[in-house]
């Protein structure tokens, strides 16, 4: 299918799917008959990787009509002024587990960045384990939590907020989900401090692992960074639609190096981009079982000792910045890595990418123009990732819509007993 039919066109989910049948690698699975994708344990998760531009235009519009919502909620928490002036008080509380950690820690620095408020990423783990180190207000100014969640129903994410009720009244909340059985989606019904952003079903994903629900949850949430104009919002997503598109027509060169004999995996991004950085390193963890040793890590950050885990069967994925002055520190790195002669081959995710960095094993995404910008980049980059986790794992011999050996992991984590600590109301 050519992207200009997605462009011009909403088709419904089965016509996009249909028409992807006929591009390489992701189509030709697709094609296959419903029992060889149910046996080859991919029916999902192919699925789910494949429908993400059909359910990003989708999502766009359900965010944008929250948008007035979202406005008055962000001015009861300080971080709007009722004419929505920013008023530099309240502050951000992003929260999660897993992939959905990974969704805050993409938003954090953009919603930090546009309301010139504290934003900060924390695992709900942390919350439970270590609340108050965790929980503290920002200048005595009510905050905004946000919690991330594909099922709704894992332990520590309802924990969460029940102790947050409990010890900081006035704070509010707003959920983003995918299930609307769920737990976070069901519980807080008739607490008015809790609000719910419910995605449709579709992203509910039934594999193990997070592919759609994570890119529909990050670009929901991405709404609240242009609460001032939802026109704008949909016209960011829709170019993300446009690539995302292309890229899965045409990944057959990142199914190639996908398969290639490569023993770890190593994720390089900058700024708003590592939370992607260490979901692509999540993913591929997530779906070899672990045999493919995975790392997350900032150009900067990779010279101070993890550079040692960089070896010459090592795949370098290097989601590239946008930015110029972060793009300088990134090419400085990865020169070096050439000169040291690391690294097996390199895929590269960005916009613009000097020829000069690439060589023939490596594979290049490129968006070209300034098509994208980097707060929106995490969207793709997490496309790439899933491509390259699912294809290796499939190389591997394992099933992606369940990869884990002995189902050590599971798609819903268990439960687990909640301790409690004393509570002091904030």
């Amino acid at each position: 299918m050519s992207i200009g039919a997605l462009r011009d066109e909403t088709p419904s989910l089965d016509d996009w799917l249909e028409q992807l049948q006929g591009s390489a690698e992701m189509g030709e699975l697709l094609s296959q008959a419903e029992s060889d994708r149910r046996d080859g344990g991919y029916i999902h998760t192919l699925r789910e990787i494949a429908q993400q531009p059909v359910t990003w235009r989708e999502t766009a519009r359900a965010a944008a009509a929250q948008m007035p919502e979202w406005i008055r909620l962000l001015s009861e928490v300080g971080v709007l002024s009722a004419a929505g002036v920013e008023q530099g008080s309240g502050h951000f509380f992003l929260t999660g587990s897993g992939s959905s950690l990974c969704i805050a820690e993409c938003l954090a620095p953009t919603l930090q960045e546009r309301f010139r408020v504290p934003a900060l990423a924390v695992p709900a783990g942390n919350v439970l384990t270590h609340p108050d180190a965790s929980l503290v207000s920002h200048a005595g100014h009510d905050g905004l939590v946000l919690s991330f969640a594909r099922s709704g129903d894992s332990p520590e994410s309802s924990a969460l907020i029940d102790r947050f009720l409990g010890t900081h009244p006035r704070t509010r909340h707003l959920i983003f989900t995918c299930n609307a059985k769920g737990t976070l989606a069901t519980r807080y019904e008739k607490e008015p401090r809790v609000s719910v952003m419910m995605l449709d079903e579709k992203t509910n994903d039934r594999s193990l692992v997070m592919t759609s629900s994570f890119t529909n949850l990050f670009l929901a949430a991405h709404a609240l960074t242009s609460l001032e104009d939802a026109a704008s919002y949909e016209h960011r997503v829709e170019r993300l639609v446009r690539v995302a598109a292309d890229v899965l027509t045409g990944c057959g060169p990142l199914a190639n190096v996908a398969r290639r004999d490569f023993r770890s995996a190593i994720y390089l991004a900058s700024g708003a981009r590592f939370g992607a950085a260490r979901e692509g390193a999540l993913k591929m963890l997530e779906m070899t079982g672990g045999q493919v040793f995975t790392m997350a890590e900032t150009y900067l950050g990779l010279r101070h000792g993890p550079m040692s885990a960089v070896h010459r069967d090592t795949l370098l994925v290097c989601f590239l910045a946008s930015d110029p002055v972060a793009r300088g520190y990134e090419l400085d790195l990865l020169r070096e890595l050439t000169q040291k002669g690391l690294g097996l081959a390199k895929v590269f995710v960005g916009s613009q990418i000097p020829e000069q960095l690439v060589s023939p094993e490596d594979v290049v995404v490129d968006t070209g123009a300034p098509l994208v910008e980097d707060r929106d980049f995490p969207a793709l980059d997490a496309l790439v990732g899933q491509i390259l986790a699912f294809f290796q794992c499939r190389s591997l011999g394992l099933r992606p819509d369940a990869p884990s050996p002995d189902n050590v992991i599971r798609r819903v984590v268990e439960g687990f007993t909640i301790h409690g600590h004393p509570q002091s109301v904030s």
